[in-house]
Formats: C-alpha cells, structure tokens, sequence
C-alpha cells in the first residue's frame, strides 16, 4: 500500500516554506539523493534527484540498525527475549575460555543502548574474522556495561545474531509477516556475516517510501493502518534516554542522548541514520516523519540538514492555511528541475585523436588496490563498450553514449561485499584525448569517475569515488597489448 500524497497546505505548511526549505538544501549543495516529508500520516512534499529511481531500494548503512531494534522489540513482546537476559546466555557455544566479570554482565539491554562496555572501537576485530560472535565474546569489555557509552555496529550485530537465535529464523524472514509485509515494503535484501546471520547494525536496502512508512509506525506509537507492529512500551523505551553520548560530541543532534539504536534529536525528535546522510526522523510534537537518502562526504552535513530542516520546515509550521496553487506549482517546477541539477552535462562525442584513427584495444594495467589487470575498448561511433578484467566475478562489459545515460549491471561494493546491482553510465571528452566516463551506482551513493588520457599506445587511468568507508582511489598507468 502506497502513502497518501496532499498538499502541506492542508497541515499547517505553505508550499512557498517547503519551496524556501529545499532551496536552502540547495544553496548548501547538500547532496541529497531523496527526500519525503509526511504531515500527519500523508506526503506532502518528495524529491528523488535523477539518475536515483523512486522505487529502487537504497542502501541504509547504519539506519539498518533501528530496524534491528524493532526486531527486538517484537521478539520482546512475543516472549522469546528479555532485554536483561545476558549475552553470554545465548552463546554457550562460543564463549572464550575465560568469561570475565564485565562481559557476564553484558546484557541485551546493554547492545540496544550502545554501552556494552567496550573502550575502543572493535569493528575491525571482530569482521576480519569469520565468526563473528565469537570474535565479539573474546574482545575485552574494559568498563561495567551501562556504564560507557561506545556507539558499536558490532554490537547491534549481536542483537540480530540473539534474535536468529531465539526465533529460529533468518531475521528478514522473522520480520516479513511481522514488519515488512504489515508495512507494505517488498521483501528487502540485508547484508549477512560470513556465517550467514543478519549483519544487524548495516546492510539492509530499503526504497525511501518504505523508510518513510517505518518511521510513520514509530510515530505512531508501533501501529501502522490500525495494526499492532510493536508495543507502544518499547517505542518508548527505544525513543527514551538509555544512554549518556554527549561527551565530545560536535554535532548537537548527536549528543541529545542515545536510545535503543536510535538517536535522540532536539525538540523531541529522534533518528535512524546511516553512513553518508540516510535518514528516518521521527518528530512527535509535530506529527512529522523524513525519510531521506543522500551522499555526504561527512556526517556534519546531516547536521546542516537537520538544522534546515527545524527551521524551515518545523518553525514554519502554522494553522488555517489556504493552499495557493501558484505557490504549490513553484513547488513542484522547483523539485522537478532540481532533479536533474546532479547529472553530467551530455554532449554529442567530438572525436578524439585515438577515436579518429578507429582505434579499440586491450590495454594491460599496472598494480593498483583493486586488483584491475586489462581494460578493453570497443568504440562504434557515439558508443562505448568498456571491458573490465579484474580475474573474478567482477570481470564486466560496460556500455557508454555520449548522448544519453545507459542503464545497466555491474558487481560492486556495497557494505559489507560485493553484489551485481544496477548502474547508470555516462560519457564525456574532457578533452580531444582524455576521457570521462561516470557510473551511478543507484542503490548506494557511490558515483565512480573512470578518467582516462591517451597518449600513442598509453594511458592514464584514475579511479575516484565520492563517498566510501572501504573502497580506495588509486592512478595506474595502462599499455596497449599488441
């Protein structure tokens, strides 16, 4: 079932606020790739900039984990979990030879509020190994949980290996009649460890409508079209301090205390976020719900977002408004010409000297972080097809126009691995012999620049990306296989 669409008028927002609130976004250069503002249950205002696809399911990263708590919740009032149930309880299989006093005291309660003790980071611990809980149970916990609070991915990651535990059931397959079928959301992909349990703390993919929904049930105390998905009681303990994060902290969103793997914001409002700038904000005192997808280079740009957002939008809130369809068409004409403001500026190819000569080959790479060995092209006048030989199942055959944008597959991170996902191509000449050829990969925020100079029978090939935990650039020099 789709969200009702109608006019902010009609719930106490003029059309020209929204107008003011996006155009803001815009003189930030916020690179938001989505955006869905819902008024008392309905949608009042939606952007998705092009080459990014309304009903194609984004990559969540950290937001992932407030899914993860709705989980536990459900599973808290089905019986089958206590929140003060230890941890070691449900892993008397993989604990290490020695249990020390900090980690017999780690409780449910603990992983959901974030401070299960550990001092440092231990993420990179914990995923070089293969089994993932076990790597968590020998970590030293350096202070008595409830104690310290540590934001920890590995941590909500416990919770969804508890929760497979206690059902019996892969943890989508738990929340598809209880969550996701109830909401309306097609059954979604979610990253595994590599034993195959629910990464819990990232990896689940989700179109911004369905996080839209998922935040109207949280606002809506656990109900979605009249049903019960969650007890009101672990709503309100999920939204409520658990957890002091205010130490150090920059961002002012950041540091108005922590939940159950959600972030408490100011004017009553809490957060799902993830990596990059996903969002699902839930405000009570407004009755207001944003889901948005975006490519932040750093998470202080989420701040500026939220900054914008209580100003422009919350603090515009009035009553008695008429709608002004002039200002409500300013509106749509201003998100529909936004839309296209992110993408390459097309142009017909001029023929560059290589392209003159007919020129396709196969050119041999040298060492470079990824593992790329020989790229191979194939032109035919406004087309390109790139070969990509990696040795793997990367190994590709990409087309590109230089007159419009090309929908096509590839195997790319996301997360946690690699996976076959869609991607838009575009091509460009920087000059008569260097080359521009840019890939969306829509269902994250990665956008991928190939940029390539000729010269005889070498070339000059960069990598960059925009936003990236794990993937790195690099330049490498290529030379054309007789």
């Amino acid at each position: 079932m789709e969200l009702t669409r109608d006019l902010p008028e009609n719930h106490g927002l003029s059309s020209q606020d929204v107008s003011r609130f996006f155009m803001r976004i815009e003189e930030h250069s916020l690179e938001v790739n989505s955006f869905m503002l819902l008024q008392d249950g309905r949608v009042t205002a939606e952007f998705t900039r092009m080459p990014y696809r309304r009903e194609t399911p984004q990559l969540l990263y950290s937001l992932s984990k407030s899914f993860t708590s709705i989980a536990a919740g459900i599973a808290w009032d089905e019986g089958l979990l206590k929140l003060e149930a230890p941890v070691i309880s449900f892993f008397p299989d993989k604990l290490p030879e020695d249990v020390m006093p900090n980690l017999a005291r780690m409780t449910v309660h603990h992983l959901l509020s974030m401070n299960a003790g550990h001092h440092g980071d231990i993420y990179p611990a914990v995923v070089k190994e293969q089994d993932w809980i076990a790597a968590f149970l020998a970590e030293p916990v350096e202070h008595e949980p409830g104690s310290y609070y540590r934001y920890s991915t590995p941590s909500s990651y416990m919770l969804a290996a508890i929760i497979e535990r206690v059902t019996g059931q892969n943890m989508t397959d738990y929340l598809m009649p209880r969550l996701f079928e109830p909401l309306g959301i097609p059954r979604p992909s979610w990253e595994t460890c590599p034993q195959g349990i629910t990464a819990g703390g990232m990896g689940l993919s989700l179109s911004t409508e369905s996080i839209a929904k998922f935040g109207q049930m949280l606002l809506d105390k656990g109900i979605y079209n009249g049903r019960r998905i969650v007890s009101a009681q672990y709503i309100e303990r999920a939204a409520s301090e658990q957890s002091d994060n205010r130490a150090g902290v920059d961002r002012i969103d950041s540091a108005q205390g922590y939940g159950y793997q959600f972030h408490l914001c100011r004017r009553g409002c809490y957060r799902g976020d993830g990596s990059f700038g996903q969002l699902c904000l839930v405000a009570p005192e407004q009755n207001i719900v944003i889901a948005a997808t975006a490519g932040f280079k750093s998470m202080s740009r989420l701040q500026v977002m939220l900054d914008l957002i209580f100003e422009y939008i919350f603090d515009a809130l009035g009553t008695d408004l008429l709608p002004d369809s002039g200002h409500h068409a300013s509106l749509q004409e201003l998100l529909s010409d936004w839309s296209t403001s992110a993408l390459p500026v097309l142009q017909p190819a001029f023929p560059g000297k290589w392209l003159v000569a007919g020129f396709s080959g196969t050119y041999l790479i040298s060492d470079n972080p990824h593992g790329l060995k020989r790229i191979a092209f194939t032109v035919n006048n406004k087309l390109i097809k790139l070969q990509m030989l990696y040795g793997d199942e990367r190994d590709n055959v990409l087309p590109f126009d230089f007159t419009k944008p090309v929908c096509t597959e590839d195997v790319f991170n996301k997360d946690l691995a690699l996976h076959r996902q869609k991607v838009i191509t575009y091509a460009n000449w920087l000059a008569e012999d260097t080359l521009k050829l840019t890939l969306y990969y829509i269902e994250t925020p990665y956008i991928v620049t190939y940029t390539i100079g000729f010269m005889d029978n070498q070339l000059d090939f960069r990598f960059n990306i925009n936003v990236s935990l794990n993937i790195t650039e690099y330049h490498a020099a290529g030379k054309l296989r007789c």
